[in-house]
Order: structure tokens, then C-alpha cells, then sequence
């Protein structure tokens, strides 16, 4: 970052934490006072790291009182918000100093990766032009639960982030200026008088709602503004526009389509979530075209939209004018109520578009209250849109003729970018998948296959299976008798495939069948699509996850393309596509970070080359977490460092949890996450990464094993290890957080086997030890460097994106971390007899990071600037740490007043504690769950939840 860069962080993240306290000592003068003491006593430790200073801190946040405590650690919580802010406004004004020419920055935008590609790489401009043509990007949004923060604050957190950014980008006059300051003050209050804790669950609809206001405020209107950018990168290479008809993004959701392991995601919640996303598209559109009627009042035009205006006005006409114009006023348009002359034709077919747009949303309006209707054929009978071509056409229509007549500029504006909407976001505005767990499936065919008496499905051999599903499937007898008798999970799977018969088949793509470890996975679900009344059949996409069933993944993948009717099945309903999605979450809590990337690496590979051999077109489906620990990391880094020709211009990935504010809650920041997403894939196809050598290969299945070998044998094998981390992390503490709608784990489990991949890593993270990243690859590296492999080991970070990017996100991850910190988790929660374990893994680290460090030449981790993880992080570290360290400490102090409280029950040494401040009272009253909760557990409950978001925060990704 320049110099003026991080000047400017560093300004912008004290003027906010000024405003903070201003906001702070007008409330609560008292809790200021202190909060400014242990912030500066906070600073003294992070710059010297003697443990004389933490100490001191440790002392003064103990002697506080439970309510202090709470206000003490929403103060820094916010602050550390607020700071974060600053790092996303110093992002966007490094980006936009970029594309003025003021710096010069990676190749990270689609302009850049055009020079690039041409000047060095000599790429003729028009090979880049089509392959831009035929790539696709597609952002599934899903409802993991890792945005520990409420909306009611990120909206006000993204007005200051607006605010802080104008203050920097525009010229004002001195009472500007304060007028800006004070928007940023009142919006500080009010994030500090919301009561930051989520109450209570959300519903999977209440997740939806979330992920469609993110369309809302930002990527419906960045997505043409987008392309109108690539249109000038293109124009200035000499080429023309993309075609109208090619869309470089697609969006998808799993937001209640995603039933794995949550009993909240019914098939009544897939209909609701499919209605809302319709109606979210049907209204932004009947906006567009309200807007289009005022701006196109041309008379000129072609003869085709001449005809087509005079057909709708005579239809118009024919239906009593007097009486339209009624309905129109009844309807409250903004205007244009009567019939509209033919001699103002865009006007005519904008008007007719406009009557059908509210035509649909008033019949998307009754299928959300009553249930019972099908919603495709509700839409049938009516006079309402279903295909998009009914809405594209006569857009395309109004586009060509106003070319035709000369009006280029007028057709180029508002009408383009409309066309751009209807043709990326289409009537679903977001396609959801359906996710389910294979075993689900396997026992609702078991409950058939007995109840005909052939035998049990489950106790088949899997070649048995696989024989009798294909059979079924070539032949056409109803599978379903008349009165079997289901269980209701298995009839819960029968009615989700029966709702998904009765929806528009354009707001659904794939059903993903989770937990996939053989073909008959896949062929049940085909089957149970078709006997359930599906005439459109979905993409099935088989899941792996496991590092077993990765390894397994390209035989499953070869039994079901060497099936002739499976491959005439996706040739003639998926033009020979098969999707196939790789669980980035699960097999690094399986087998270790560095196992696991090794493991999707070649996956990926020998799958892809499996469908070749097939002459079937094989898209990879990248089920990425936010975290590095399940597969997050900066996203041109992730594209560029993948297998080459595994992405070949289709890339299919999930945006999951805070990583969607993160890409796409500001505007700036959601054309940079377009941008990045675009040229890394472009860059995928016409400059990929060399083919691992051999020797690379060889030295790369030791690390995995190895480092493999090491990580199980704490995390699976060493019996004490499940208690430590009990006791060591709050990871039982979590699901007080409401932030999400399914459970902590799959299935009824006490082990680590059954618990999902994103507690997992939130917990370590909380106690800043990032265990999942790190553990097992120490080992692997230092058994390489004693067999005098350090050479080669430099020359793989040197020279393949693969081990560079892996090794660098490490590094990251290790740069945030603090065995200070969790030495504290230790000593204060955990039992003494369980503490040596705690000491042996803090050695391992420390001696992991020596190894980094010696591959990639550095005294210090984050010191070389070109560290693909972000050139700024250490600044970014820097400045966090010192809201970080007092939400730890606060945490631990907590779980421990609440694991004693719970062990001692009403009659401990806290039950006779009332809370001293009105103001705190206040808030404890809020908690629906407070009656028969003692004060005191109420009030360290609060500051327990308060401590994990702010830490949270505090440990996210910069990348």
C-alpha cells in the first residue's frame, strides 16, 4: 500500500474512533473513561508483546462489573467495525487512484488483463474477444452462517462507509464538511442504541430476504454499469460491444433451497424463496420500464416495432379505453394512465409491458398467501410473464429499431442497461439449488422397493443399485404404488420434488446431492424427479466432500458417463453438461487444510479429464467457504491457482456468509469483485499456469500425506483432544448466536465427525489459534527440508500458483494469529491435567511458521510486500489488534463467570448480583429468553455473544 495509503487508513480509522467516543461519553462518560484506558493499555501491549503489559490489561478488564463489561465490549466491538469501514474505503480509493493512472496496481481488472494479454502475452485482440463471449461467472449466494452481524447495523455501517468515502472523493465547502461529519456521527449513534444481538433465529425466508437486498442496493445496478466498462476496455483494443444475448455473470442461491442437515428448509420454504426472488425481479423491472416511458417519447422507429405498437393499441382500443384507463389510475402508476396514441410506439409497448409486469406481481402476491396454487401455473393461466424471451424481445426490439434510425446515444443509455438486467438476472433474478444429503434419497427408494417387495434398496450392493435404478429409468412404469407409507422425513423428500414440479423452471438449476460417494447418488435423484411429476429435469450435481470420497470422485464419475442412458440423459436435457461440485469446507475439517487443497487439486483434474474421454463438457461447481480454513482466500489468487484447463470460461462458485458483504455490499466494492471474477477467468483461459512438474507432483502426495497423518492423529485420534477443544473454545457457546437457521451439526453427534465445517473454524478463530489452516503442515514441510528438499520446496513457491497461493493464505492466517492470546483460552478454561496438549500444539505452530518462513525467505511473516494475501495486511493487522485484544480477554473472562455460574447453579457466588444501570437493565430486558435466566447469566450471555462478533470482525479476511 503507498505511503499516502496507509496515511490514510491510519487517519481515517482515528477520526472514526473519535467520533465513536464523542457518541460514547455523551452516554455513558464513565464507561469511556475506561474503555480509553484499556484501549491504551491495549496499544502498549500490542507494540511491546511483554507479558507484564498483558497482564495489566488482563487485571484492569477483570475488575470491571458484569454491566461494564457489556458496554466495554460493544464499545470495542463497534470500533473495531467502524475500523474496518476504513480498510474497505482506503480499498476503493487505492482502486479508483488505479483506474485514474495514479497507481500503478496488480493485474487485477479486465482492462489491465486486456493489456496484459495482448502486449505481453501476445493474445490477438480477437481471440480475447471470444472468449470473453463464452465465459460465464455464476455467484451462488447461501445462507452458511458466518455474518455474526444484524442487518440493522451493516446498513448503518454501510452509510458510514459511503459517507467516509465521500469525504475523500468530492470537493465540499467547510459546512459540507460538518454537515458529512455529523451524517457520520447520527449514523454512529445509531448503530451504538441498536441492540447488536440477534434475539432470535432467522427463518430460511429471513435469510432470503437478506441476500435480495444486496440486488437491491448494489449488484442490479453495477452489473450493466460493468459492462459498460468491458465495452470500453473492448473498444479500446478495437472490437465491439458483448453481444446482447451473452451474459458474463449468472446468479444462483441456496438460500432455502439448501436442506442439508436443517429441518427449517421444508418444501413450502423453497416455494416461498422462489416467489420472493420473482417478485424482487418483476419489480425491478416495472421500475426500469416506468423510467423507459418517461425517456422514450421517439415517434421515429422501425416498421417492425411500428406494427408491433399498432397491434397493442388496437388491442388497447378494442378493450374500452375508458376502462383501462380506470384500472391503470386504480393501479397508482406514476403516469401515462390513458391508452397511448400508436404514434408514439416505444411509449405503446412500454405500456403493455408495464400491465403485464404488475399482472405478474399481483399473481406472485397470491401465491405467496395461499400455498396451494402452483405457482408456473398460475402464472400459465394468466396474462403475466413466465418466459424472459416474452420480456427480452420487444426490449431488443426498441434497441435495434432506435440503431436503425440513427439514435445510437439514446439506445445506448437506459435502454441497454435494462437489456443487460433482463438478460443476466432473467425472471429468477437468482436460480436456486436444492441440496439434500444423499442418504435421504437412498431411503425414501428403500421405502419403495420394499413396499413392492423386491427387497431393500439400502442393503443392495452398490453395483445391484446402480443396474436396477438404470433399468427403472429406461423403462416407463410408475414407480410409486398407491398407498405406501413413508416416514415423514421421506415424505418431506417426495413433496419437495413434487413442489419443484409446480415451479418455473427458470428459477431452479441444480439439485446437489451432498455427502455423494457412488453413481446410484445421482441416478435415485434423476429417478425421483421424473416418478414425481418433474417433465423438466433438473442438473443433478454429485458432492464430495470427504478426502475419501474426492479420491473416489473420478470412479463415480466413470460409472455414470460409461452409462448409455446417462450420458443420452444429459445430452438431450443438459446439452451433455455435467455438474459436478467440490466441498472446499468438509474435506479440510476431514484431513487438514494442505491435504485437502491437494485432494481438490487433483480431483478436479482427473474428473475433468474423465468427462473428456466421455465427450462430455464437465463444469466444476467450487463450494468455497470465507474463511481460509474452509477455502476462502482473495479471489483472483483462488481462480489463478487452480489446475489449468479445469475452468475453461465457466466458473461456478458459492459466495458464502460475510463474504457477500464483503464482495458485494458497497458499490465500489461490487464492481471490483465483478472485475476480479472476470479477468482472473479470462486470464484462466488464454494465460493459465504451467503444468506441475513431476517432481512437484511426487513432493506434493508426501506433504498431503504426511500432513494428513499429523492432523488426524490430534483431531480423530488423541482422546483428550475433543475435551480440549470444549473447553479451550466457545464452540459450545456458538449457537447462542442466531446466526443462522440450520443446526451447529448435521446429525445428533458429540464428536467432531458430525459438527460442520463453520463451527469448527469459528471456533478457532475466536481464540485466534486458526488451528484448522495450520496443523499437520509443519510436519510435512520439515520431513521434506531434512530430506534436503528446501531447494525444491522454494522453487514450487517460486514458480506454481498452486504451493504459492496455498503457502501464502497460510501465512495470512498465521499473521493473525496470537499464541499469547490462546495460551490465555488455556489457562484460564481449560482443565490443568489437559494444558500440556495446548503447549504441544502452540510448538507446532511456532514451528510451522519456521518452516513458512524459510521457503518463503522471510525474517517475519506478511514482510514481503508481494504476498498474494493482500501487499497491506500487516498494516491492516497492525491497526486491529488493539480492539481485538481486549474482546478476548473479555471472552475468556466471560465463559469463565458463565461455565462456573452453570456449574454452581442459583446457589454460586454471583446469585445474589443485580445490575447496577438502568441503561443495562434496558437492554437485558430485551432478551426474549430472559425469563427464569438470572441477571447475572443474562448479562454475561450478552457479553459473551458481544465478544464472539467483535472478534469475529477483528479475524476476517482482507484479501
Amino acid at each position: 500500500m503507498p505511503t499516502s495509503a496507509k496515511q490514510l487508513l491510519r487517519d481515517d480509522d482515528s477520526l472514526l474512533r473519535q467520533v465513536f467516543f464523542n457518541v460514547l461519553r455523551h452516554h455513558h462518560p464513565n464507561t469511556a473513561n475506561k474503555v480509553d484506558v484499556i484501549y491504551a493499555l491495549s496499544q502498549a501491549w500490542c507494540k511491546s508483546k511483554d507479558d507484564g503489559d498483558f497482564e495489566l490489561l488482563e487485571k484492569y478488564l477483570g475488575n470491571l462489573k458484569p454491566e461494564e463489561c457489556i458496554l466495554v465490549a460493544s464499545s470495542f466491538s463497534h470500533m473495531l467495525n467502524l475500523h474496518n469501514l476504513t480498510e474497505e474505503v482506503a480499498n476503493t480509493q487505492t482502486e479508483r487512484a488505479g483506474r485514474m493512472g495514479e497507481l500503478t496496481l496488480p493485474t487485477r481488472s479486465t482492462n489491465m488483463s486486456f493489456i496484459k494479454l495482448t502486449n505481453q502475452n501476445g493474445v490477438p485482440a480477437q481471440k480475447i474477444y471470444e472468449t470473453l463471449c463464452s465465459q460465464t461467472v455464476e455467484l451462488v449466494f447461501t445462507a452458511h452462517p458466518t455474518q455474526a452481524f444484524r442487518q440493522s447495523l451493516l446498513k448503518k455501517y454501510a452509510r458510514v462507509r459511503g459517507y467516509l468515502d465521500e469525504l475523500h472523493n468530492k470537493r465540499m465547502s467547510p459546512y459540507e464538511k460538518i454537515e458529512l461529519l455529523e451524517a457520520i456521527r447520527a449514523q454512529v449513534q445509531a448503530a451504538w442504541r441498536t441492540d447488536e444481538i440477534r434475539r432470535q433465529k432467522p427463518t430460511p425466508q429471513d435469510e432470503m430476504r437478506h441476500g435480495l437486498s444486496y440486488f437491491q442496493q448494489t449488484i442490479m445496478d453495477m452489473v450493466p454499469t460493468f459492462y459498460r466498462r468491458v465495452d470500453t476496455a473492448l473498444a479500446n483494443i478495437g472490437l465491439p460491444r458483448l453481444p446482447l444475448n451473452h451474459r458474463l455473470f449468472e446468479f444462483g442461491s441456496w438460500m432455502g433451497g439448501d436442506r442439508d442437515g436443517n429441518p427449517n428448509v421444508t418444501a413450502g420454504t423453497t416455494r416461498d424463496v422462489v416467489v420472493l426472488a420473482r417478485l424482487e425481479a418483476v419489480n425491478a423491472y416495472f421500475q426500469a420500464v416506468e423510467t423507459l416511458m418517461f425517456d422514450l417519447s421517439i415517434w421515429r422507429c422501425s416498421p417492425e416495432l411500428k406494427a408491433l405498437a399498432r397491434r397493442l393499441a388496437a388491442r388497447a382500443v378494442a378493450a374500452d379505453p375508458g376502462r383501462v384507463a380506470e384500472e391503470r389510475k386504480k393501479r397508482n402508476y406514476a403516469d401515462f394512465w390513458t391508452p397511448i396514441a400508436a404514434n408514439e410506439p416505444f411509449r405503446v409497448v412500454l405500456s403493455h409491458m408495464r400491465d403485464r409486469l404488475w399482472q405478474t406481481r399481483e399473481v406472485l402476491h397470491q401465491c405467496l398467501i395461499n400455498p396451494q396454487l402452483s405457482v408456473r401455473q398460475a402464472l400459465l393461466d394468466t396474462d403475466s410473464y413466465l418466459d424472459v424471451q416474452e420480456l427480452f424481445e420487444p426490449l431488443h426490439l426498441m434497441y435495434t429499431s432506435l440503431l436503425s434510425t440513427g439514435d445510437e446515444s439514446t439506445a445506448n443509455h437506459k435502454l441497454l442497461d435494462t437489456l443487460r438486467q433482463v438478460q443476466t438476472f432473467g425472471l429468477s433474478l437468482m436460480k436456486l439449488d436444492i441440496r439434500q444429503e444423499s442418504t435421504r434419497h437412498a431411503e425414501v427408494i428403500d421405502a419403495i422397493t420394499r413396499h413392492l417387495e423386491l427387497g431393500s434398496f439400502l442393503a443392495w450392493p452398490e453395483e445391484q443399485r446402480t443396474s436396477w435404478l438404470l433399468g427403472e429409468l429406461a423403462g416407463r412404469r410408475p414407480l410409486f404404488p398407491p398407498g405406501i407409507e413413508l416416514s415423514p422425513d421421506e415424505a418431506e423428500v417426495v413433496t419437495t420434488f413434487r413442489t419443484l414440479a409446480e415451479l418455473p423452471t427458470d428459477s431452479l438449476h441444480s439439485y446437489i446431492i451432498s455427502m455423494t460417494r457412488t453413481a446410484s447418488d445421482v441416478l435415485g435423484v434423476v429417478l425421483l424427479m421424473r416418478e414425481c411429476g418433474m417433465t423438466e429435469l433438473l442438473k443433478v450435481a454429485p458432492l464430495f466432500e470427504t478426502l475419501d470420497d474426492l479420491h473416489n470422485a473420478p470412479g463415480t464419475i466413470q460409472t455414470l458417463l460409461g452409462s448409455e442412458w446417462y450420458k443420452g440423459h444429459i445430452s438431450e436435457h443438459h446439452d451433455g453438461v455435467q455438474e459436478c461440485m467440490i466441498g472446499y469446507s468438509d474435506s479440510g475439517k476431514d484431513a487438514g487444510r494442505m491435504a485437502a487443497a491437494w485432494a481438490l487439486f487433483e480431483t478436479q483434474e482427473r474428473i475433468v479429464a474423465v468427462a473428456e474421454q466421455h465427450g462430455v463438457r464437465l463444469i466444476l461447481f467450487h463450494g468455497r467457504g470465507g474463511s481460509v480454513g474452509r477455502g476462502g482466500g482473495p479471489t483472483h489468487m483462488a481462480i489463478r491457482s487452480q489446475p489449468p484447463a479445469t475452468i475453461k470460461g465457466k466458473l461456478r462458485v458459492t459466495i458464502q456468509g460475510e463474504t457477500i458483504e464483503q464482495q458485494f455490499g458497497e458499490r465500489e466494492v461490487c464492481f471490483r469483485t465483478l472485475d476480479l471474477y472476470t479477468s482472473a477467468v479470462l486470464e484462466a483461459c488464454l494465460d493459465p499456469p504451467s503444468a506441475a512438474l513431476p517432481e512437484w507432483r511426487e513432493l506434493m502426495n508426501q506433504l498431503s500425506e504426511t500432513s494428513c497423518k499429523v492432523y488426524r492423529s490430534y483431531v480423530f485420534q488423541r482422546p483428550e483432544f475433543l475435551e480440549y477443544f470444549n473447553l479451550a473454545t466457545p464452540v459450545g457457546e456458538l449457537g447462542r448466536l442466531n446466526i443462522g437457521s440450520r443446526p451447529a451439526s448435521r446429525k445428533q453427534t458429540s464428536g467432531i465427525e458430525g459438527l460442520r465445517a463453520i463451527p469448527w473454524v469459528f471456533a478457532w478463530t475466536q481464540t485466534r489459534f486458526h488451528l484448522p489452516v495450520w496443523l499437520g503442515i509443519g510436519d510435512a514441510l520439515a520431513e521434506a527440508v531434512e530430506q534436503g528438499k528446501l531447494p525444491l520446496l522454494q522453487a514450487m513457491y517460486d514458480e506454481w500458483p498452486f504451493f504459492r497461493g496455498l503457502l501464502d493464505l497460510v501465512e495470512m492466517v498465521m499473521a493473525k494469529a496470537d499464541p499469547k492470546v490462546t495460551s490465555m483460552y488455556d489457562a484460564k478454561l481449560v482443565r490443568p491435567e489437559l494444558q500440556a496438549l495446548g503447549d504441544e500444539l502452540r510448538a507446532k505452530f511456532g514451528a510451522t511458521k519456521a518452516q513458512v518462513l524459510a521457503i518463503v525467505r522471510q525474517d517475519e511473516l506478511l514482510e514481503d510486500p508481494s504476498n498474494g494475501a493482500s501487499p497491506e495486511l500487516d498494516e491492516k493487522i497492525r491497526l486491529r489488534a488493539p480492539y481485538v485484544a481486549p474482546l478476548n480477554v473479555l471472552q475468556v473472562q466471560t465463559l469463565c463467570n458463565l461455565r462456573e455460574f452453570d456449574a454452581a447453579g442459583s446457589s454460586g457466588p454471583r446469585a445474589g448480583y443485580q445490575p447496577s444501570e438502568a441503561e443495562i437493565i434496558e437492554l437485558l430486558s430485551r432478551d426474549p429468553h430472559r425469563d427464569g435466566k438470572h441477571p447475572f447469566q443474562a448479562a454475561m450471555d450478552d457479553c459473551l455473544m458481544i465478544t464472539i462478533k467483535g472478534v469475529a470482525a477483528g479475524m476476517q479476511n482482507t484479501g
